[in-house]
């Protein structure tokens, strides 16, 4: 986030979370991208201990009750360790607990909510699945309701943490007679009986997240395990998208911003043609629009995460929400890669971290909705909206402002 516009408590904060990535070794970092670690649970759990997940949900259930904009900013700090760890900073606090604080009952934010912020569990969201990854409403996990137990079946995959979970967010299909939106409810499932786990992928980049296969069979859920209402699982869906989107766009320009500072110090170093490289406009200028990408994705995230704190109607965030997340990761893509070509060769290289960043920010723009779905929803909203903004409230007919505006004629449509 911007320093000029942070509280003294937002620094406060900031400093928090800048003392937990400081924690981390490096060796934690260099053994998650050989696989050798397959999940950070001490760094969750060293987060959990310091109460820094989920800050934006109640006191009540271990959250500190702040703001999106408070949510964003420790996002952003956490991106700085690498994506994965931003990934499996918010699964589980801000994705699932997002969930269950919205729709649980109490008996279920006392048992799923409070040991996950305090770092004591851990937990996945399973909606993937392999036959389809966007079309959500295409779940072919189905769960029978066998009296007080639903009976689940079917498979999940590139499930981030599914490798450690102790429970899953699981949406599956209860009703296949009704439409899509209604045929689908919303489970915790624990880790028992029926769930088998394998972490079977090789993955170009975010490695050591425990990213898993899932699969269910005739595993056994309480009825009390339902999150929300029986074919309800829309509602909770859309929820999601806010900390989904949201939550990735913040922590993309931390992930990224690590690539533009080692640029920046390397260029401001570097000999060529006997003098140092940022004297080239061919370096500085690619590092100019960097930085101004990073900034103009900090400006974005920041009036998005405004909007939903205020309360702002749900269509309207949802635009905000799809834009946000395409805009600024396909964005901090370009600043991870700008980064690479100034410092040339060894850019490509372990010497330094810049080409794990590339690889991993190839995630940014794929997971979370993949960034053509985030152009679909806001084309389609924005459409919505101008129709319903221009009935609500006329402002002036910029279209009449031309020399020759009054020929109809010349407006043909069909």
């Amino acid at each position: 986030m911007f320093e000029y516009l942070l509280t003294p408590e937002q620094r406060s904060l900031r400093e928090e979370i800048r003392d937990l990535v400081r924690w981390v070794p490096r060796e934690m970092i260099l053994a998650m991208d050989r696989d050798e670690i397959r999940f950070p649970k001490t760094f969750l759990a060293e987060a959990g201990r310091r109460r820094l997940l989920g800050v934006r949900h109640p006191t009540r259930w271990g959250g500190r009750g702040l703001t999106w904009v408070d949510t964003c900013m420790c996002m952003e700090e956490v991106g700085v360790l690498g994506y994965i760890f931003a990934c499996v900073f918010g699964i589980g606090a801000e994705l699932v607990c997002d969930a269950i604080v919205a729709f649980g009952t109490d008996q279920q934010k006392e048992r799923y909510v409070n040991p996950l912020l305090a770092g004591e569990i851990f937990a996945a969201e399973c909606l993937t699945e392999p036959r389809g990854g966007s079309d959500f409403f295409g779940t072919t996990t189905t769960a029978r309701r066998e009296g007080d137990v639903w009976v689940l079946n079917g498979e999940k995959r590139f499930i981030v943490g599914g490798e450690a979970a102790d429970y899953f967010l699981v949406y599956a299909r209860t009703n296949p007679q009704a439409p899509p939106a209604q045929s689908l409810s919303c489970f915790l499932v624990d880790r028992g009986p029926g769930v088998t786990t394998s972490y079977s992928y090789g993955l170009m980049g975010c490695r050591g997240g425990g990213t898993a296969r899932l699969v269910f069979k005739d595993a056994v859920v309480p009825q009390a395990n339902l999150l929300g209402k029986e074919n309800g699982a829309t509602e909770v869906f859309y929820r999601m998208m806010i900390p989904e989107r949201l939550g990735t766009a913040a922590m993309t320009i931390g992930a990224a911003r690590p690539a533009l500072e080692i640029a920046t110090r390397y260029s401001a170093r570097r000999k060529a043609f006997g003098r140092i490289i940022k004297e080239f406009q061919g370096v500085s200028f690619p590092i100019a629009d960097a930085v101004t990408l990073l900034d103009a994705c900090r400006a974005m995230v920041l009036a998005t995460s405004m909007m939903v704190d205020a309360g702002t109607p749900a269509r309207t965030v949802r635009r905000m929400v799809s834009e946000t997340k395409r805009f600024v990761t396909e964005s901090c893509q370009q600043v991870a890669r700008t980064a690479m070509q100034v410092m040339g060769g060894i850019g490509y290289t372990n010497i330094y971290p810049v080409e794990r960043i590339v690889r991993d920010l190839g995630l940014a723009s794929i997971w979370t909705g993949t960034n053509e779905i985030m152009r679909l929803i806001t084309s389609h909203e924005w459409y919505r909206e101008h129709e319903r903004t221009r009935e609500a409230s006329p402002i002036r007919e910029s279209e009449l402002d031309a020399e020759h505006a009054g020929d109809w004629e010349e407006k043909v449509f069909e």
